[in-house]
């Protein structure tokens, strides 16, 4: 019997520091859901994330093409296994080849940008867009440059 999309986790896939800080207070959007989510193994994280389930990926992903590689290959492996009903990210490196193997495999991209970009999308923001189903950005300065850009407020709002 296949599972059903309700059975099947939300990947939430962040850069450790601000980036996951950033998906942590979005909270109110996947907090009751099945999640699993994808980040370095770094000290915050292993903190913040204690009690999810968590699998880690490589760093840096900066300038680093052999981390590009294996968290191609990881992506590959985990999303097939996992098939997430929808991938969630806020960036950064490792989010890229997460994102393009989601929407290789039809599972629905969401980005959300960025706090700190306010003229213009981050590199990954650049280099996910042609693969997000929706993006989200946290200024309306910055939505109002694309139709594709969405604002629905800041991860500070009140």
């Amino acid at each position: 019997m296949a599972e059903s999309e309700s059975q099947r986790p939300l990947m939430l896939v962040c850069s450790s520091g601000g980036h996951l800080l950033q998906m942590l207070s979005l909270h109110g959007a996947w907090g009751d859901q099945e999640r699993m989510w994808i980040t370095f193994d770094k000290a915050d994280a292993r903190s913040l994330l204690s009690e999810e389930r968590v699998q880690y990926a490589f760093g840096p992903t900066n300038r680093n093409l052999g981390n590009l590689f294996r968290n191609a290959r990881l992506a590959w492996q985990v999303v097939r296994r996992e098939r997430p009903r929808a991938l969630l990210t806020t960036g950064a490196g490792v989010a890229v080849p997460f994102a393009w193997t989601a929407r290789l495999l039809r599972i629905p991209v969401i980005y959300v940008e960025s706090f700190t970009r306010i003229e213009g999308l981050s590199l990954s923001g650049r280099m996910i867009a042609p693969v997000a189903q929706r993006m989200y950005v946290q200024w309306p300065e910055l939505a109002a440059t694309s139709s594709r850009l969405h604002f629905a407020g800041n991860v500070f709002a009140d």
